[in-house]
This record gives structure tokens, C-alpha cells and sequence, in this order.
């Protein structure tokens, strides 16, 4: 019985029709099914449970519309994850703006029509994020195994789909014969995923991946090395290390190479300045780091973290709890437009010359909790449109010529208790500022700048919870 239980992925659903299947059966049938069912995928032996979760899929397309169609294939997409687990929405939001041609808010609305018609489950960590803040860094998606195994059956069923997305286990390193011919159906492969267990030794020497446009690679072991022969077609790298700890990846220099990459994804990876080839990466627009160990370099160190990166548009780092500081010359990045930094809880200052980003649009600093002040220099961000400094505990002051931020509409202060009092520079900001996010400790800092016209302002009650004690 707990056999097929467990054959049933503990799906309510399956175990109902694999069990009328098996009702007033003899043991010894019982016993040969779970045998037989052993050798294949639940949906490709019962047909009847197919029937029952396929109209969940069918309904996005029932119009044929061109919206309903890119649903369905987010949503098969998912199947190229790594199950039982919680994807980060940022991870979704890398690939389907080059697969899906989707923004940001975008992909964001597939992944709640997904919800909606319970193909998917959006979770959001923060009841205050979800309601007032575009800001997905608490936002992952789950999903039952049973509907991933739908997905992976639309796959199966459709030979085009084939070429479009392409799983690939590796266990230890025995490599599967289709990576390694020359010749082989990767050719026409837009979406790759690559896991690896705790022995495999990253030789890559062999393996050929031609054409994939997103590659995504899971691996175990606490030293790794990217394949050598990565596709020139590569616009996203998603690198994830399903490790407790930072793990070293060797050859990190070799995305230099790639001379159509666009967006980076590094999960627990330990990097630094050297890291990095000197040889510049010019189409690198975005680069994450979700709880990376980043390591300063030292006083006297001549070698700039962000150099081979000149233009880069956004940067996200998220839960890397060893950054204290960083990088000076990150202020040298004249394209950046989002610098979003969320659950850092040893950051303690920005960079002096911050104030040189000049095209920077969204500065996000949440949850650093051990930030105690602002730069004067950030009231040269002449191009801020939103500034969010929620859950900074220790922040003491805002800069006394904020006021100079000629275009900033939107400041999310929640949960900034050790601030007592705010520039009055702010009236300075009647003519943009139209929205302001505050709790009961904050409210009060505003009582003076009410009169501004037209401000809107948002008031979160407060959320107590312990997530950023465990940096997930």
C-alpha cells in the first residue's frame, strides 16, 4: 500500500483512480502493478487520471488565444526546475524575459494566472509585499509533483516541444550519450537543465550543448566548474548550488566568452574580484546573487569587482549576509538603473561615491538591518524615481539634502523605528512625490509634510516574523 501511495507522488487525485484500478484486485495484482507501474511515468500508465488533470491545462488554451498559449508554456516550463522545492520568482522572472519576451510585472501576472487555476502555487512571505510593493525577492513558486508530471507529459507528447526544453541528470560521471555526440537532438534545444549529484567531478571536456539559449545548472558538490563548451546562443546562466554552503566555482572568467549573455543567476556561490576575467562582458545586463559569499577585497587591492561587468542595468543581491560593505567602484556602473539589496543583515554602509550612479532609477535597500545611515552623496541621484528603505532597524537619518532628488515619487519607510526625525529638505519634494509606505513608528515623521499634494500614503500594519533570522 505505501508503495503506491508513494507511486501516487501522494497526490489525493491518483491515489482515488489508481486505487478503483486496483479495487477487489487479488494481492498478487497488486503486488505485479507495482512492479509494472515501476518502469514508467504515473500519467503515461493511466490514462484516466491524464484525463482528469489535462482540462486544468486545456482551459488556458480553449480560446486559442496568444495569451493562453504563452500560460501554457510557463507553465511546462516549470518542468525544467528542480522539484520539491521553492523556486525564486527572480529565477522565472531571467528566463521568461528572454523565452517569453516578458517583463517583469509580466511574468509576475503568468505566475498568478497559474495560481488561479491551481497549475502552480504562488507563495509571498510577505502579506505588505504582496499588497503595496513591486518587490518579488519574497516570492517563490511550489508545485505538486503530480502537476509537474503533467507538464513533463506535454513534453513527451509534443516533438517540437522536445527541441524546445531538454532535462538532463547526470549521476556521477556518467554522462547521457546525448550530450556528448556531436550530433544530437540539443541542437534546437532553447531551455537546458542540468542536474548533478555530490560525486560528480565537473568534467565537462566532452559535452557538447549547442544552441540553448537559458541554461540551468544544479549541482551538490562544494567545488564546481561551468561546461567549457557553452553555447554562443546563451542569453541566461542560472547557476544553483543546492548545498548548505557557498561552493567555489573554478571558471567563472569563462562568461566572458559568451558574447550574447544577458542576465547571470549565482545561488550560493562563493565569489570575489578574481572571479572575474579582466576581459570585459559588454552584454551583460543583470546579474543576481541569491545568499553568495562575496569577498572584499583588500585595502590595497587594485582589482575592481565590477569592471568586467561596464554595463550592467540591475544588480540584485539577496541574503548574502556576509557583505558588510560594497564594492566602490560598483558606482562606476553609468548604465545601472536598479540596484535592489534585500536581507543583507551585515551591510553597514553604501559606498561614498554612491551618488554617481546617475542613471539609477530604484534604489532598494530592505531588510538590511544593520544599515545605520545614508550617504549625503544620494542626493545626487538626480534620475531616482523610488527609494525603499523598510526594515533598515538601524537606520538613524536620511540624507539632509534629500529633497535634491528632483524626480523620486515613491519611498517605502515601514519598520525604520530608530528614525526621530526627517529632513525638511522633503518640501522640497512636493512636486514629484506621490506616494509614501509607512507603519504606526513612522507615522508620525510625516505629520509635518502632509500638506504636500496629491501625496498618497500607504499605512502597513506591522508583521512580525523571524524569516531574515534564517536567511530564507
Amino acid at each position: 500500500m505505501e508503495q503506491i501511495v508513494k507511486y501516487c507522488k501522494r497526490f489525493p487525485l491518483a491515489i482515488t483512480v489508481v486505487g478503483k484500478s486496483l479495487f477487489k484486485e487479488s494481492i498478487e495484482m497488486w503486488k505485479e502493478k507495482v512492479i509494472e507501474w515501476s518502469k514508467g511515468p504515473i500519467l503515461e500508465e493511466h490514462t484516466l487520471l491524464r484525463d482528469c488533470l489535462q482540462p486544468s491545462l486545456n482551459v488556458l488554451c480553449e480560446n486559442a488565444s496568444e495569451d493562453g498559449a504563452i500560460i501554457k508554456e510557463c507553465f511546462i516550463d516549470l518542468a525544467s526546475l528542480p522539484e520539491d522545492g521553492r523556486i525564486p520568482a527572480g529565477l522565472l522572472i531571467d528566463m521568461w524575459a528572454e523565452l517569453r519576451s516578458l517583463r517583469e510585472g509580466g511574468s509576475i501576472v503568468k505566475l498568478q494566472q497559474l495560481n488561479k487555476h491551481n497549475l502552480a502555487k504562488l507563495v509571498v512571505t510577505s502579506k505588505e509585499n504582496e499588497n503595496v510593493d513591486s518587490c518579488y525577492s519574497e516570492q517563490f513558486v511550489t508545485q505538486h509533483d503530480m502537476l509537474r508530471e503533467l507538464a513533463l507529459h506535454q513534453i513527451r507528447q509534443d516533438l517540437v516541444g522536445e527541441s524546445k526544453r531538454l532535462n538532463v541528470d547526470i549521476c556521477g560521471d556518467v554522462l547521457p550519450q546525448r550530450l556528448t555526440q556531436k550530433k544530437n537532438k540539443l541542437k534546437e534545444t532553447r531551455l537546458l537543465y542540468i542536474s548533478t549529484d555530490g560525486v560528480f567531478s565537473s568534467k565537462w571536456d566532452n559535452v557538447h550543448l549547442p544552441k540553448a539559449e537559458v541554461l540551468i545548472l544544479n549541482f551538490q558538490t562544494k567545488d564546481y566548474a561551468l561546461p567549457t563548451k557553452m553555447s554562443q546562443k546563451l542569453k541566461v546562466l542560472i547557476v544553483r548550488n543546492n548545498g548548505s554552503l557557498p561552493a567555489k566555482i573554478s571558471n567563472l572568467k569563462l562568461m566572458s566568452s559568451l558574447t550574447n549573455l544577458k542576465r547571470v543567476r549565482l545561488e550560493r556561490i562563493s565569489i570575489s574580484s578574481k572571479s572575474l576575467n579582466k576581459k570585459k562582458l559588454k552584454t551583460l545586463e543583470k546579474i543576481s546573487l541569491f545568499m553568495c559569499y562575496i569577498a572584499q577585497p583588500a585595502s590595497n587591492s587594485s582589482v575592481p569587482f565590477f569592471e568586467a561587468l561596464p554595463n550592467l542595468v540591475e544588480i540584485n543581491i539577496e541574503y548574502c549576509n556576509d557583505l558588510d560593505e560594497l564594492p566602490a567602484d560598483l558606482c562606476g556602473l553609468k548604465y545601472l538603473k536598479k540596484l535592489i539589496i534585500t536581507n543583507c543583515h551585515n551591510l553597514s554602509s553604501l559606498p561614498e561615491d554612491i551618488g554617481k550612479l546617475s542613471n539609477l532609477e530604484v534604489l532598494r535597500l530592505r531588510s538590511c538591518t544593520n544599515l545605520e545611515t545614508l550617504k549625503d552623496s544620494l542626493a545626487g541621484l538626480k534620475n531616482l524615481i523610488f527609494l525603499d528603505i523598510s526594515d533598515c532597524f538601524s537606520l538613524k537619518e536620511l540624507p539632509k539634502d534629500i529633497g535634491q532628488l528632483s524626480k523620486l515619487r515613491k519611498i517605502n519607510m515601514r519598520q525604520c523605528e530608530r528614525l526621530h526625525e526627517l529632513p525638511t529638505s522633503i518640501w522640497d519634494l512636493e512636486d514629484t512625490l506621490k506616494e509614501v509606505i509607512w507603519d504606526q513608528e513612522t507615522e508620525e515623521l510625516w505629520e509635518p509634510f502632509k500638506m504636500i499634494k496629491n501625496l498618497r500614503i500607504t499605512v502597513v500594519k506591522e508583521e512580525f516574523n523571524l524569516r531574515w533570522l534564517h536567511g530564507h
